[in-house]
């Protein structure tokens, strides 16, 4: 029993010592849109024109805040918002209007109302596909050019004035197909607190973004609340129908351009927000079960090996530390302690970035029980025909 659990205590310290020093420097908080206000951005050549696709389904609540910060970015270009109105029932198509009105910027906002949804397709891309198509009709109306970029981006998110300017910016200058950033989730209750930084810290172990930046690597992601797309690239690889039905879509699209040598680029955001509250712990459960078993392929297999390995790597350190105790064994005792503090180093980056309260860097292994059970709901849902459901819309593999 011993030998058994000295030997389990060993591979969770190596794997957390092959973590933080060959996984593509996950931890880190390095990749991020330039935060200091001393850089003045420019753009050498001709402006691009940009189109914002925003797809929005009862969304009143957070609209007049998302899209005034939309509207009034200080990018020198041209650009246009098409908003879909994912035939939603609480008024967002006015409440839209309004917010245009009162910004003077009603010539720049195109309401584009949503077809059903057919078969083959998820909610957000079709409201997608269909704002896309929008802006190329509009173009073509006016003889103009197609834009040289689409802004896919959520009705949730509160976008710094700088934001597009940004964006536009990191893409020409770095000559990059895609542009996302993971904007900074909500983080003020305590379930907030306690869980959305881990929800960032496991995507960036997923997806370390060093290695989604790096073409000679094949890791791509992307994150779906604000993306940049050059036009060229996004016909390139055949439009957003190639992912009609993934539920992931931010990461599909990503492999997607890369698949097609087109170069990438993910980081995070400390400027532009989610507006998106998750108060409670019922809120988070469902948001990470939505799409949790996609992420595994609704293979129970992968789903096996993923519960043991979240109890091999985060939740056996504490209890290593408690069983070396009981059993008086001070070696095991000393390796649970020592792999706890290395998990912990690697998780303080992400909660200081949050602002978070530092005791909660040491809460990583009851959290993961948190994420454990949620992936397992997931499963469950998925089983029960119940998975994938947002905005009052189930999505099957």
């Amino acid at each position: 029993m011993v030998e058994i659990l000295s030997g389990l205590m060993l591979l969770s310290l190596a794997i957390w010592l092959f973590l933080l020093l060959f996984w593509g420097q996950f931890w880190r908080v390095d990749q991020q849109l330039e935060t200091s206000k001393d850089v003045v951005y420019k753009i050498s050549k001709k402006l691009p024109t940009v189109c914002v696709v925003v797809p929005a389904r009862n969304e009143a609540d957070v609209i007049p805040i998302s899209l005034r910060s939309l509207l009034l970015q200080d990018y020198p270009g041209n650009f246009n918002v098409f908003l879909v109105d994912d035939q939603s029932t609480d008024g967002t198509a006015n409440f839209a209007q309004g917010v245009a009105y009162a910004v003077d910027k009603l010539e720049q906002l195109h309401i584009v109302s949503s077809a059903d949804l057919p078969v083959g397709w998820t909610g957000k891309l079709w409201a997608m596909e269909q704002g896309v198509k929008a802006a190329v009709e509009k173009f073509d109306e006016t003889s103009l050019k197609l834009p040289d970029y689409f802004l896919l981006t959520d009705a949730d998110i509160e976008h710094d004035i700088s934001n597009l300017r940004r964006l536009v910016t990191k893409a020409e200058t770095e000559n990059l197909d895609l542009v996302s950033i993971m904007v900074k989730l909500r983080c003020q209750s305590f379930w907030e607190q306690l869980l959305i930084p881990a929800f960032v810290f496991f995507f960036q172990k997923i997806y370390p973004f060093r290695w989604a930046n790096n073409p000679k690597k094949s890791t791509a992601a992307a994150a779906g609340g604000c993306i940049l797309i050059r036009t060229e690239t996004l016909h390139k690889i055949g439009g957003l129908q190639v992912i009609r039905q993934a539920l992931i879509d931010d990461c599909s699209l990503a492999k997607a351009v890369k698949s097609n040598q087109g170069k990438i680029w993910l980081g995070l955001s400390a400027l532009t927000y989610s507006l998106r509250p998750y108060d409670s712990l019922e809120t988070i459960w469902n948001m990470v079960a939505r799409s949790a078993y996609t992420q595994l392929n609704y293979s129970p297999l992968l789903l096996a090996g993923s519960v043991l390995g979240m109890i091999l790597v985060y939740m056996l350190p504490p209890l290593g530390i408690i069983l070396g105790l009981v059993m008086g064994n001070l070696p095991i005792t000393l390796i649970g302690l020592f792999t706890w503090l290395l998990m912990t180093l690697a998780y303080f980056p992400i909660i200081r970035f949050y602002k978070s309260p530092f005791w909660i860097a040491f809460c990583l292994p009851i959290i993961a029980v948190f994420y454990t059970l949620m992936t397992l709901d997931s499963a469950k849902r998925h089983w029960q025909g119940r998975g994938g459901a947002w905005k009052g819309r189930v999505y099957q593999n």
